[in-house]
C-alpha cells in the first residue's frame, strides 16, 4: 500500500493532465514536431553550407553557426522530449533528465541571447569602429567570444540544479517559481531585459550611423549634380557575407562625401574621419572569403558607391534586426504572462500557448536567411541538390 501511494505521488508530480487540454495536446504535439524536423534540418544545413562554402567562412557567420548550434541543441534533444511529455500529458523520463532538460533549455536560451548581442555589438562596431571591431572579433577573440558564452550560461543556470523541477501548467522541465528566487528573477532580468535591451539600442545605433552616411551621400551627389560632374559608376560587389562589403561601400560613401563637406557640422566630420579610418583598417585586414576585388576597392575610394553596393550592409544589418525581433517576438508572451499571473490563475491552455511560441525560435533563423541572404540561399540549394541526386538519378533510372 505504501508503495502503491508513493508512485501515486510521484506520478501526480510528473503529470500535467487537465480535461481543457486533452484537445490542445494534438496541435501542440503537430507543433512541436514541425518544429523538430525543421529546426534540425534547417540549422544543420546551416552549419554544412558553412563547413562547404568558402565565401560563407567570414567572422560575422561564424556568430551564426553559433546561434545554429545552439538550436540544434535544443531541436534535436529537447524538443522530442517535450512533444512526447505533450503527447502523454505527463513527464516519462525521471527526474534526472528532467533536471537534465532545464539545465540544457536555460542553456541554449542564454548562449542564443548571447550570440544575438555578440551580432549586434559586432554590427555596430563594423560601422563606427572598424579597428576595434578587428581587435575584438579576431579569429582568436572570436574563439574566446564563443567559448565564453557557453561558459556563461552554464555558469549561470548551473547553480539552479536543485529547483529544476516538472512544471504542470507548460508540461515541461524548468526551474522552481519560488525556490529559486531571487537567484532566478536576477538571471532573467539579466539576460531577457537587459541583454535583449542592449541588442535594441546597438541597433537603434547602427540605425542612426547609417542614416547621417546616407545625408552624407545625398549632399555630395547634389553638389556634384549642380558642378555638372557625374559620378562614375563603380563595380559592384556581391558579397553576401556582410562584413567586409558592406561595411567598405558604407565607408566609401562617407569618404567620397568628405572633400566636399568640409564646412558641415563637427559630428559629421568625425563620422568620415572614422569611416576612413575603417576603410584603411578593412583594406589591410580583411579575410580572404571576404576580399572585395581590387578594382572595386580603388573604383569605391574614389567615386560614390551605387545603391546596391550601399545597400548590403544594410540588407545584412536588416536580417540580424529581423533574427532579433523574431527572437523577441517568440519570448515575450510568455515572460509576461508569467508576471502577469504569478498565481498562476490564467487557463493552463494559455500557459501552454505561450510556451510553445518559445518553441518557434530554434526553427525560424535558417528560414529567415534563405529569404534574407542570397549567399546562404544559394548554399541551401546546392545542399538539397546533392542530397536529391541519388533519388534522381534513381528514378530517371526506373523511367528508363
Amino acid at each position: 500500500m505504501l508503495m502503491n501511494h508513493t508512485n501515486q505521488t510521484e506520478d501526480d508530480l510528473f503529470s500535467c493532465y487537465s480535461p481543457s487540454v486533452v484537445s490542445y495536446r494534438y496541435f501542440a504535439v503537430l507543433w512541436g514536431c514541425a518544429v523538430t524536423i525543421t529546426g534540425t534540418v534547417g540549422n544543420l544545413m546551416t552549419i554544412l553550407a558553412f563547413a562547404l562554402d568558402a565565401r560563407l567562412r567570414t567572422r560575422f557567420n561564424v556568430l551564426i553557426i553559433n546561434l545554429a548550434v545552439a538550436d540544434l541543441l535544443y531541436c534535436t534533444i529537447l524538443q522530442p522530449i517535450s512533444v512526447d511529455s505533450y503527447l502523454h500529458l505527463r513527464w516519462r523520463s525521471g527526474q534526472l533528465w528532467c533536471s537534465i532538460f532545464g539545465l540544457l533549455l536555460f542553456l541554449s536560451n542564454s548562449v542564443s541571447i548571447i550570440t544575438l548581442c555578440l551580432v549586434a555589438l559586432s554590427r555596430y562596431l563594423l560601422v563606427a569602429k572598424r579597428a576595434v571591431f578587428d581587435r575584438v572579433f579576431s579569429d582568436r577573440g572570436l574563439i574566446l567570444l564563443l567559448i565564453s558564452a557557453w561558459v556563461l550560461g552554464l555558469a549561470s543556470f548551473g547553480p539552479l540544479w536543485p529547483v529544476y523541477v516538472f512544471v504542470p501548467q507548460v508540461c515541461t522541465c524548468s526551474f522552481h517559481r519560488t525556490r529559486g528566487r531571487p537567484y532566478s528573477t536576477i538571471l532573467l532580468f539579466f539576460y531577457f531585459f537587459v541583454g535583449l535591451g542592449c541588442v535594441g539600442a546597438f541597433y537603434m545605433l547602427i540605425y542612426r550611423r547609417v542614416q547621417i552616411a546616407s545625408q552624407a551621400l545625398l549632399r555630395y551627389r547634389l553638389s556634384r549634380r549642380s558642378s555638372r560632374k557625374k559620378p562614375a559608376s563603380s563595380v559592384q560587389g556581391t558579397d553576401d557575407s556582410g562584413v567586409e562589403s558592406g561595411m567598405a561601400n558604407t565607408c566609401s560613401c562617407e569618404m567620397s562625401s568628405q572633400a566636399d563637406l568640409t564646412q558641415n557640422k563637427e559630428e559629421s566630420s568625425q563620422i568620415m574621419q572614422s569611416s576612413a579610418k575603417a576603410l584603411n583598417s578593412s583594406a589591410a585586414n580583411k579575410p580572404q572569403p571576404d576580399i572585395v576585388p581590387a578594382t572595386t576597392t580603388a573604383a569605391s575610394s574614389s567615386h560614390s558607391a551605387t545603391s546596391g553596393d550601399d545597400g548590403e550592409f544594410k540588407r545584412v544589418t536588416r536580417m540580424c534586426f529581423t533574427v532579433f525581433l523574431c527572437f523577441v517576438f517568440c519570448f515575450v508572451p510568455f515572460l509576461l504572462l508569467n508576471i502577469a499571473d504569478k498565481h498562476n490563475r490564467a487557463p493552463q491552455v494559455l500557459h501552454m500557448f505561450c510556451a510553445n511560441l518559445t518553441w518557434l525560435n530554434s526553427c525560424i533563423n535558417p528560414v529567415l536567411y534563405a529569404v534574407m541572404n542570397r549567399q546562404f540561399r544559394q548554399a541551401y540549394h546546392v545542399l538539397l541538390t546533392r542530397a536529391a541526386a541519388p533519388f534522381t538519378s534513381l528514378w530517371q533510372a526506373l523511367r528508363s
